[in-house]
């Protein structure tokens, strides 16, 4: 028997006691948030989360985990049915590219929190990391930056939890010490990506409540942008 519950990601606020006592109490439940991001659109800020990444990493023992494509989503599917613990997926309204495995990294990486989806084309100056719709802007991001000749890896991370538990080598190799020039995106605050980042990235977020408008408009208006993330890039290379 799986116990799972579901309804769009802004509205998890109403669910929190319940999702804190199955963290409590260790129960594996699933909670299914869908319209994850400000890509929801015309629904308005009322309808769209911003902060609710970050207050939902903050239940202690609660996965939370954030899908780049369908891949991914199988990945973290078969990764909850073995941990059996409390868990919440937060996925996507709008259509997302499913990355060719063949030319990207395998979605296996999906189990270890974090993983190389696209390895720079020489030894990296820059790391892009993004969670859920917005890993596809990290991908068209890196490689605006290696055709003016910043080679650029782009990490996926869908779950910090499962990252924060692999071993110190695990995480050097993915995000190695020597590399300072890193960028987030994420469509929601930054609160938790400085970990990351560490103290000379940046994080392309969003600090202030969404709008009433077609999500492309919004990612546009609020620089979730191709220009904006080579702009932070080479910003933090400096």
């Amino acid at each position: 028997t799986k116990a799972f519950a579901g309804t769009f990601a802004v509205f998890s606020d109403y669910m929190r006691p319940a999702v804190r006592l199955a963290a409590l109490m260790k129960l594996p439940s699933t909670f299914v948030w869908t319209h994850d991001s400000i890509g929801l659109g015309e629904d308005g800020p009322t309808h769209q989360p911003v902060e609710h990444f970050a207050a939902l990493r903050a239940i202690p023992d609660l996965d939370v985990i954030r899908p780049a494509d369908a891949n991914e989503v199988a990945a973290a599917w078969r990764v909850i049915i073995q941990r059996r613990k409390a868990c919440g997926i937060l996925l996507s309204r709008q259509n997302l590219p499913v990355f060719d495995r063949s030319v990207f990294g395998s979605s296996d990486g999906v189990a270890r929190g974090a993983y190389i989806l696209k390895e720079a084309s020489s030894s990296p100056q820059v790391i892009l990391m993004a969670t859920g719709s917005e890993v596809a802007l990290a991908v068209a991001s890196a490689q605006a930056l290696e055709t003016s000749g910043i080679s650029t890896r782009v990490v996926s991370v869908p779950c910090f939890e499962w990252f924060n538990e692999q071993t110190q080598s695990y995480k050097d190799e993915i995000l190695p010490p020597s590399i300072k020039a890193r960028v987030s995106i994420e469509a929601g605050i930054a609160q938790g990506w400085r970990d990351y980042v560490g103290d000379n990235g940046a994080s392309i977020s969003l600090e202030h409540y969404g709008a009433s408008a077609s999500a492309n408009v919004l990612f546009k208006e609020f620089g979730f942008t191709v220009d904006n993330v080579v702009a932070t890039a080479k910003k933090v290379l400096s």
